[in-house]
């Protein structure tokens, strides 16, 4: 191993990995699975994932030549910068089906598991009870992502019982701004947080006295504007504004705060959402009744889903 600073590249990391301690192979076997991540993480993030002490975390990067982990992860971002793929952040032109499919796993899963880690559990709380307590909630957003995260937030909303909209048209969200007041919540969806005309009807509800909740980036002009930031912070995506791990991470903080939500409201709201599921199941389009099936004694009794075609078959032969 060259105690000289050598040029870190992720080829040389995994060509050097065999000739370390176990311990620190680990913490190379984290880096090599998200890069990206790993650039992104604290020594703290990085030991616990590794599952290794911080001292070896530390020891690692100066097998590499580097005095310290901030100037070995300066080094790897560098790198990444130079050499990424334009494919995704963590998978190469020339890997095999099976190195893509566990690579962007893992990196969805580092994703997600830094994302847990840095939520503040106390906001999601003040954030929960304000929402609770709404005489109304209506969502924001601008682009297709982001439009998609404000209807299914929506969606939730609808089926605790609470008002909301989802509001996608500029005119539409000054009006709504200026309809909030003091004891409405403007939540805002915005990863990239720069929207002129989405930034501007939130600081418009801010100014009626509505309570602005955004969800995106950290130290975007939104995350400035809001009342509450709940932060998203993932790896920026080699393909699109808005990358498949940001996508994931604000369906699970939405997740988090619907079932948080829920709890605050208490048991009438879980009731109702049980008896929706139940109604849904027997009276939706999808239903064996709205379909003029009888529904298996299985189904009926919480058993697997036989295959759909199995009814019109047997009525075929029953006809026949």
């Amino acid at each position: 191993m060259a105690s000289l600073k050598t040029a870190l590249s992720l080829q040389l990391l995994q060509q050097q990995q065999a000739a370390l301690p176990l311990a620190q192979r680990q913490v190379i076997d984290v880096i090599l699975r998200d890069p990206g991540a790993a650039v992104l993480a604290t020594v703290e993030q990085l030991a616990l994932q590794a599952n290794v002490s911080m001292p070896t975390i530390v020891r690692m990067c100066r097998r590499f030549g580097y005095a310290s982990v901030r100037e070995f992860m300066v080094a790897l971002a560098q790198t990444l910068a130079v050499s990424g793929s334009h494919l995704h952040r963590s998978v190469q032109q020339d890997d095999s089906t099976a190195e893509v499919v566990s690579k962007i796993v893992h990196a969805a899963a580092g994703a997600i598991a830094n994302l847990g880690q840095r939520l503040d559990a106390a906001l999601i709380d003040e954030v929960a009870g304000k929402m609770a307590k709404a005489s109304r909630i209506d969502c924001y957003s601008v682009g297709a992502a982001s439009s998609f995260m404000a209807q299914e937030l929506q969606s939730r909303l609808f089926r605790l019982g609470l008002t909301s909209n989802a509001i996608f048209d500029a005119h539409q969200q000054l009006v709504s701004a200026s309809t909030l007041g003091k004891n409405g919540v403007a939540f805002v969806i915005s990863h990239v947080g720069r929207m002129p005309y989405t930034l501007e009807a939130a600081q418009f509800a801010k100014q009626q006295g509505a309570t602005v909740v955004a969800l995106t980036q950290p130290d975007t002009p939104l995350a400035e504007m809001a009342d509450h930031v709940l932060a998203v912070n993932v790896p920026q995506d080699a393909v699109m504004r808005v990358g498949t791990e940001a996508y994931l991470a604000h369906l699970v903080v939405i997740e988090i705060m619907m079932v948080r939500l829920a709890q605050i409201l208490g048991p009438r709201v879980v009731t109702g959402m049980q008896q929706y599921k139940r109604l849904l199941e027997t009276h939706g389009f999808d239903s064996y009744e709205y379909m003029g099936f009888q529904q298996p004694a299985q189904q009926r009794k919480g058993g697997p889903v036989p295959d759909a075609a199995a009814p019109s078959q047997q009525q075929g032969k029953t006809a026949g």
